[in-house]
């Protein structure tokens, strides 16, 4: 059975995203580590099905066509899924729209064969997937900047989501990546 991975920039006051905007545009941050960089790429020769919600997929079917970055192709030509009651349709090459109910069409998901699914958020659906206890790793960015108000990664969890870390590893810009799985 295939895994649910989810990858998230956070800050260290454990926020995802600035109130009005998206993702982590605005934290004022240097570039990406290059050893950080490749580490995700290298992650990608595990992906098979990149997974977003409606936000989350307009901005980056409106940049990954047409940039140069190594993430680039990785983006462009793995499927992706987003998830959404209102978005008409999905043009970007190799997606499709899920609006069903999202623990359902997760789980579907996760029994088709296939490389794991990497999901990118933005904050509601990083929140929803936790709180359903959908997420089998969690790909934290720990970044060096307090944002002090935002949407925070863990909303509406109805008990404590225990985790455990597997892996730390700290970068020369700051950043730090810590990844987890639900303990037990």
């Amino acid at each position: 059975m295939r895994r649910l991975v989810l990858s998230m920039g956070v800050s260290l006051d454990g926020l995802v995203a600035r109130p009005g905007r998206r993702g982590a545009g605005g934290w004022g941050l240097p570039p990406e580590d290059p050893a950080l960089k490749r580490r995700k790429l290298d992650w990608m020769g595990d992906v098979g099905l990149h997974l977003m919600g409606r936000n989350t997929y307009e901005e980056m079917s409106g940049f990954w066509p047409t940039s140069d970055d190594p993430y680039a192709a990785p983006m462009n030509e793995i499927p992706k899924v987003v998830f959404s009651g209102t978005l008409d349709r999905a043009e970007w090459p190799e997606s499709r729209i899920a609006r069903g109910e999202l623990a359902e069409e997760i789980a579907a998901l996760k029994h088709e064969p296939g490389k794991d699914m990497l999901a990118w958020g933005g904050a509601a659906f990083a929140q929803s997937l936790s709180s359903l206890g959908l997420v089998d790793e969690y790909r934290l960015i720990l970044q060096p900047v307090a944002l002090g108000e935002g949407l925070p990664l863990f909303k509406d969890l109805t008990a404590p989501l225990r985790l455990e870390l597997v892996e730390a590893t700290t970068y020369p810009t700051g950043a730090s990546l810590h990844v987890y799985r639900p303990a037990g």
